[in-house]
C-alpha cells in the first residue's frame, strides 16, 4: 500500500492563546468550552486548528503563511469580520474564475483569506 501523507492540523503559535482563541471562536461561530492560556483546539475535524503558546516570544510579524476558510455566504461572513473590529486586506472581490475572496488580518496579524465558490 503506498504510504500518503494528510494535513492533521493548522496550528497558530501565539503569545495570547486566550484573546486568539476567543477572536476565531467568534469567527468561526463555534465554541470549545475552554479558557486554557497554553493550548486550545478551535476545529477537531480531520484538519485541526489550535492555537498555542510554545513558550517563545512571537514577533506577529507572520507573513510566510495565511490560513483560508471557505464559506458560503460572503456578504454574511464580511459583515461579521467588519463587527470583530479587524484590518481589512481586500474587501470581497469577484475573481475572473467565479470565486469570491477576501483578506484581513487575525489580532497577531496573522493573513485570513475567506472565499466563496459559485454553485
Amino acid at each position: 500500500r503506498e504510504a500518503h501523507m494528510r494535513l492533521g492540523e493548522v496550528g497558530l503559535l501565539t503569545n495570547d492563546v486566550i484573546a486568539l482563541a476567543d477572536f476565531y471562536k467568534a469567527l468561526l461561530e463555534t465554541e470549545n468550552g475552554s479558557r486554557d492560556e497554553v493550548h486550545q483546539t478551535i476545529i477537531a475535524e480531520e484538519t485541526m486548528l489550535t492555537i498555542y503558546n510554545d513558550g517563545s516570544a512571537k514577533n506577529n510579524n507572520n507573513q510566510n503563511i495565511c490560513i483560508a476558510f471557505t464559506v458560503d455566504d460572503m456578504d454574511r461572513e464580511y459583515q461579521k469580520v467588519l463587527r470583530l473590529g479587524v484590518e481589512i486586506i481586500e474587501k470581497p472581490t469577484k475573481r475572473p474564475w467565479g470565486a469570491v475572496n477576501m483578506s484581513f488580518y487575525d489580532p497577531d496579524r496573522n493573513v485570513v483569506y475567506l472565499r466563496s465558490f459559485d454553485r
